[in-house]
């Protein structure tokens, strides 16, 4: 008997609009997607949205360096965003922004209900402002000293030497990352959301099951500490809405209104959809379900801010709060330097998207574990599983079908006993999917495939056609195989959902999971053609070969920052590398003068300069045309890596790469040595 039809909304967390999305970003979307597309293979009426996080100081100042509008850069993101999403088939039903009109009405809404039922606060707060930008300064624009051990370079919340969490107004010699000058501390009237009031409410659904355990158990702490009001307002300069009743001074904080995206995506899908209402699965009293796929890193803003917020405004809760962990590759944090910090769009470049679903499906458990992408292991899994167990069941069986029995599958069915084996399995498949335990439904559906390459195997139907006699009986066989395959492509549909459409054309039947207790006896398919190729290693290879940063590009591109899926407009972590002390002593780094710096034709950053280390002269080009005319720098003493393998570029050979660090690509500083220091001198 069917299980009654579900009304089910899901939501992956929005990709900030300031970047590429990479493969960290996708284990998300993968994941959420082929729940998604469980749910809609079950028959439910199942709903998945998504939107660009298009707001923040990030935003704002990256569109500056742009020399564009913040509205131009978020669309132009938008588009490479749905563009790589589409080639990794994460079938979004919509995907919106949040800088949107449905976003704002909603945002607007929610905070005049919460501020009418005497929620809102304010009061009068100190923060460092940037007297040469005229803007308050976000934490993580400030850097300085530690207040507790004396780190230089440090961010303006929590010090990565010690650990040690601080407020940027106690960082010692403060900087503001955006213009290098000295911040003053200056007052500001903030609005506040009154968490605290809601204290009771959130303890009693952060365990009603609405969490994982481990998340729940988290999430006491901040109860133990006490819930804080929890500043919502941002002062201009900011790109955001505005605050209603501010005069233009004060605008939403990204994080109010980026959750509320996911029903301003939404709400602008049922403008278009006559099965959809919005208010049917935000209603207070909704029997709708509503689902969050997200990283464990924004695991409070789900869980404490939104809820309450929707509660407090009359809307209803989520039904669960899914967290998942972080992707490593081959064991280690995604890295520029070594190729594995690899953009959705290189992969997609030189690899197969499917194989990237399978093998974080093959992965994924329901916990909040991190995912190692282990590419020898990715290759060999897919490989193994996908292209030796799966494909070979229907490329070993078709040919037969096509050749010797005009392409049509046997009237009678070889072992009926295994056939219900295979169908049977589908309720354990299903719950696995279900509880997303994606791992145990891929080693389930991967034993049976071993089972039915065994029983073809031991039929042997090439063996079969040479007895007389026996060719019915190879008829049949080959016909179970193509059963057994059929099957096993229907519970890998949510997975591969290409190659169950080519399955589609090749068994002239399509893969819907009423169909597994039928069979499609005396039933005509069509040509077999190859489903997918295996992995080869050298692609692989050039795929990481192409996400390394050479020395020259990095200076060029000085923001190497990523985020794991999170839209905090503060949560952009540096990509952080090690190497060994041996590996570093094998860089010779010079002192050289700079004896000619000249403009490069066409080129937006690079400066073209001739350094001199003490009789012995090397072209570099550096991504320094920002900071400086060439005038500036030449006579000057500057260091400069004399061992770097030359490089040819679109300019001519680049023989080094000089030093340089700087917060931007607009505020760079070439390092220069004290007075005395000849050229040729190595710095030891």
């Amino acid at each position: 008997m069917a299980s009654p039809q579900r009304k089910i909304l899901v939501t992956s967390a929005l990709p900030y609009a300031n970047g590429p999305i990479h493969l960290g970003h996708m284990l998300e979307y993968i994941q959420t997607d082929i729940w998604v597309r469980f749910q809609k293979l079950r028959g439910h009426h199942c709903t998945y949205v998504c939107a660009d996080d298009a707001h923040g100081t990030p935003i704002m100042l990256k569109a500056q360096q742009l020399g564009m509008t913040p509205e131009e850069m978020i669309a132009q993101v938008s588009e490479e965003h749905q563009a790589d999403f589409a080639e990794f088939q994460v079938g979004f039903d919509n995907y919106h922004s949040t800088h949107s009109d449905e976003n704002r009405e909603l945002a607007t809404l929610i905070y005049t209900r919460l501020n009418d039922a005497g929620h809102i606060k304010t009061s009068t707060i100190s923060q460092l402002f940037d007297p040469e930008k005229q803007m308050f300064l976000p934490d993580r624009f400030v850097k300085g000293t530690c207040p507790k051990c004396d780190s230089d370079d440090q961010n303006g919340d929590n010090c990565d030497n010690c650990g040690a969490t601080y407020s940027p107004t106690d960082l010692k010699n403060p900087k503001s990352v955006v213009s290098g000058a000295t911040p003053v501390l200056k007052d500001s009237e903030h609005y506040f959301f009154d968490l605290p009031a809601f204290k009771e409410m959130l303890e009693a659904w952060t365990r009603s099951g609405s969490l994982q355990e481990e998340m729940a158990n988290k999430l006491n702490e901040w109860f133990e500490q006490g819930l804080q009001q929890w500043d919502i307002s941002r002062d201009k300069p900011y790109f955001g809405f505005e605050i209603p009743g501010t005069n233009g001074d004060k605008f939403f904080y990204v994080w109010l209104d980026a959750p509320i995206g996911y029903m301003g995506s939404f709400k602008n899908l049922c403008g278009r959809r006559d099965d959809l209402n919005f208010d049917d699965y935000f209603a207070a009293d909704s029997d709708a379900e509503l689902y969050h796929f997200i990283g464990k890193d924004i695991i409070y803003f789900h869980s404490l801010f939104w809820p309450a917020m929707l509660d407090g405004a009359g809307f209803r809760k989520p039904t669960n709060v899914f967290a998942h962990g972080y992707v490593t590759v081959n064991g280690a944090k995604m890295s520029k330097s070594r190729g594995t910090f690899i953009k959705a769009r290189t992969y997609l470049d030189h690899l197969n998207p499917e194989y990237l679903r399978y093998y974080y499906a093959a992965k994924l458990n329901n916990r909040i574990d991190d995912l190692d992408l282990n590419l020898e292991d990715f290759a060999q899994r897919v490989n193994s599983d996908v292209v030796g167990k799966l494909v070979n069941i229907a490329s070993r069986t078709a040919g037969f079908i096509a050749k010797r029995f005009d392409g049509k599958l046997a009237d009678a069915i070889d072992a009926p006993e295994l056939l219900k084996e295979f169908q049977d399995a589908d309720t354990t498949i299903a719950q696995y999917y279900e509880d997303r335990e994606f791992g145990r439904a891929m080693r389930e559906i991967m034993a049976l495939a071993d089972k039915a390459n065994g029983y073809i195997a031991d039929a042997a139907p090439w063996q079969l056609v040479k007895q007389d006699g026996m060719e019915q009986k190879a008829h049949e066989v080959c016909s179970m195989g193509i059963h057994l395959f059929r099957l096993l492509m229907i519970y890998l549909k949510p997975v591969l959902p290409v190659m169950a459409a080519a399955v589609e054309e090749f068994l002239a039947s399509e893969l819907t999971w009423e169909g597994i207790h039928t069979t499609l006896t005396g039933h005509g398919i069509n040509q077999f053609k190859p489903l997918i190729q295996r992995i080869e290693m050298d692609k692989v290879n050039a795929m990481v070969d192409a996400s390394k940063e050479n020395l020259v590009d990095a200076q060029a591109e000085p923001e190497a920052t990523a985020d794991t899926g999170a839209n905090d407009e503060l949560a952009k972590d540096p990509i952080s590398d090690t190497c060994s002390f041996d590996d570093f002593m094998k860089v010779d780094l010079r002192v050289a003068r700079i004896a000619k710096a000249e403009h490069v034709e066409k080129a937006k950053k690079l400066l073209k300069l001739t350094l001199d280390l003490g009789g012995e002269t090397k072209q570099v080009f550096a991504g320094i045309k920002s900071a400086y005319a060439p005038e500036e720098l030449e006579g000057r003493l500057t260091v400069m890596v004399a061992n770097l393998a030359p490089r040819e570029m679109k300019f001519g050979v680049s023989e080094g790469m000089v030093l340089a660090a700087g917060p931007g690509k607009d505020e760079l500083y070439i390092l220069s040595p004290d007075s005395g220091a000849k050229p040729g001198m190595r710095i030891k």
